[in-house]
């Protein structure tokens, strides 16, 4: 189990950058989409405000205590920080391309850890998670052409 939670935290210090990056974007993005990006991104960043409420909490129904702090994420995750300048299209796309990856990696892996140690609910929320990475990452790519 300490294997799966350690991944759980890994994957919750992720989604807790990833927040700030999202809305480090929010503010930050320019060009002629600044409207559309700009509400798209809002959107993102609740999404993944309330994932990371969802993971945090499922780590405390397991018995164990979820990451916490700045620090704690920081020191943890494999998302890259936004600068604090101004972002085109292009850069977010790319980036939020690449980080939308590298959680649905996380997922899966956290999904197959539960699988074998046959815990149900911890699977099922991956499945939720997979779904909607795949889908936006769809979507991005989509836009990128």
């Amino acid at each position: 189990m300490d294997e799966m939670i350690k991944n759980l935290n890994s994957f919750l210090a992720d989604l807790a950058v990833y927040y700030r990056k999202l809305q480090n974007y929010h503010w930050n993005i320019t060009g002629k989409n600044f409207f559309t990006l700009h509400v798209k991104l809002e959107e993102y960043y609740d999404d993944v405000n309330a994932q990371i409420d969802e993971i945090a909490e499922h780590i405390l129904m397991m018995g164990y205590e979820p990451l916490g702090t700045m620090q704690d994420y920081l020191d943890t995750t494999t998302i890259e920080e936004a600068k604090n300048e101004k972002v085109g299209e292009k850069v977010v796309f790319e980036n939020l391309i690449e980080d939308y990856t590298i959680l649905l990696q996380k997922a899966t892996k956290i999904k197959r850890l539960a699988d074998e140690k046959n815990h149900y609910g911890t699977s099922s929320l991956m499945d939720e998670y997979i779904s909607d990475f795949m889908k936006k990452l769809w979507m991005l790519k989509q836009s990128m052409e």
